[in-house]
């Protein structure tokens, strides 16, 4: 069926451009958020996130009257939920926003809706959601009791998209689709092919959940092998960059770069997802999250190191971001690195960050925010974080008077 009315809850860094690219193409789009400044800020025809392109398509959506938001769910023909999955303090998923999501769309659902779970989830999530939905409507019927003739149908269909590249990726890249039947699967595809121009694959809800799990895994355990040997090196005094550049000159062999450790809402977080569903099986999987995770720790030991030479160090941290030429802050090394020097060097911390205009909330009293010249020339110590195009291009001699730590390799 040809969907008119969809629903998106959850309007963050993967909702809001969601609901804004199916308005994009005339679609009538409710865009659902707890945030009742994001809401409002939506309303209005702007936006309350950074992503290159996105304030013009939002602006029009709203404008030409395809896209609304509101704090309580409404009816529609198509629901998606895109909100978040953290983990709780000993690496468990919290399915709590999910819940939550599902208990409020589940007195607007009628027969025939398509409910999509798109929220990156540990196996079995997608069927979790269904019962919470089953169990909040006991007169419809879902998939996992009635299976190919269910009042609602259910699905999961995970984002891989690139923050910064967003609008894009949503559109081209292909999608993976896991129905909890054949039929949900379809209806699945019939909605993503307003705007996806990649392939929309059919699986079915388990695997598309392991999938994206599997994907996010791949990259950290390569990334923790960069990272290992970045450790190496640093003990056996040899220069990592160039060891990876020389190794990589063989034909079957792409180390990817160290760094700091490793940011954002889905490498550091999806590994985790797979160790809690299957701890004695994903051993690889668990070491190179706890490599990848140690890293921080190590930076800042360095630093530590170098800053015992000062009676009064001034430290001047480049990067608060979880990776180059982005605002999100979200699970970023370098933010936890420059929170942690600035209570190991009270009122010592500077903080380089083009792409934010002022620090969170609970950061503002212990870093000051400043310019790249002023870091420069107040700054004793220069701690590369994040490699940003604004810091790739800084003058070398400036640098010479600093004790430089560079974690990318840039400097």
């Amino acid at each position: 069926m040809p969907y008119q009315t969809i629903s998106v809850v959850g309007l963050g860094y993967i909702g809001l451009p969601t609901a804004a690219v199916f308005a994009s193409r005339k679609k009538k789009v409710i865009g659902v958020d707890v945030n009742q400044h994001a809401v409002e800020t939506i309303n209005r025809g702007e936006i309350h996130i950074v992503e290159p392109d996105l304030d013009m398509v939002v602006h029009a959506a709203v404008v030409e009257g395809y896209l609304r938001a509101t704090t309580v769910p409404e009816p529609a023909e198509a629901f998606l939920i895109a909100v978040p999955t953290p983990f709780k303090e000993n690496h468990e998923p919290d399915l709590s926003y999910i819940e939550t999501a599902s208990k409020s769309i589940a007195p607007v659902l009628k027969k025939g809706d398509l409910v999509i779970l798109e929220s990156t989830s540990p196996v079995g999530a997608t069927e979790q959601m269904a019962a919470w939905l089953a169990e909040a409507r006991p007169d419809l019927t879902f998939p996992q009791t009635h299976g190919e003739a269910s009042d609602i149908r259910v699905a999961h269909c995970p984002e891989r998209v690139l923050p910064g590249h967003v609008l894009r990726e949503l559109v081209q890249n292909d999608r993976v689709i896991g129905g909890m039947t054949p039929k949900c699967s379809e209806a699945a595809v019939a909605l993503y092919k307003a705007f996806v121009e990649g392939d929309c694959v059919i699986t079915n809800a388990r695997t598309a959940e392991m999938c994206k799990l599997t994907e996010n895994s791949f990259r950290d355990v390569n990334i923790a092998f960069a990272n290992e040997l970045s450790i190496i090196c640093d003990k056996l005094d040899i220069n990592v960059w160039e060891l990876i550049r020389l190794a990589n000159r063989h034909p079957r062999v792409n180390i990817l770069q160290p760094g700091p450790g490793v940011g954002g809402h889905c490498i550091a977080v999806d590994p985790w997802f797979i160790v809690s569903k299957t701890p004695e099986q994903a051993r690889l999987i668990r070491t190179a999250r706890e490599v990848n995770d140690s890293k921080p720790e190590l930076v800042i030991e360095k630093v530590k190191a170098e800053a015992s030479r000062f009676k009064n160090p001034r430290i001047a941290c480049f990067g608060l971001a979880f990776k180059p030429d982005i605002d999100d802050l979200r699970e970023s090394p370098a933010l936890e690195i420059t929170k942690k020097l600035s209570q190991l060097f009270p009122d010592a911390v500077m903080a380089v960050e083009p792409n934010i205009e002022k620090l969170p909330r609970n950061l503002e009293k212990q870093i000051s925010l400043v310019d790249v010249n002023n870091a420069l020339e107040k700054a004793d110590l220069a701690v590369l974080l994040v490699d940003h195009k604004e810091f790739k291009t800084i003058n070398k001699e400036k640098l010479s008077r600093l004790i430089a730590i560079d974690t990318k390799g840039i400097w």
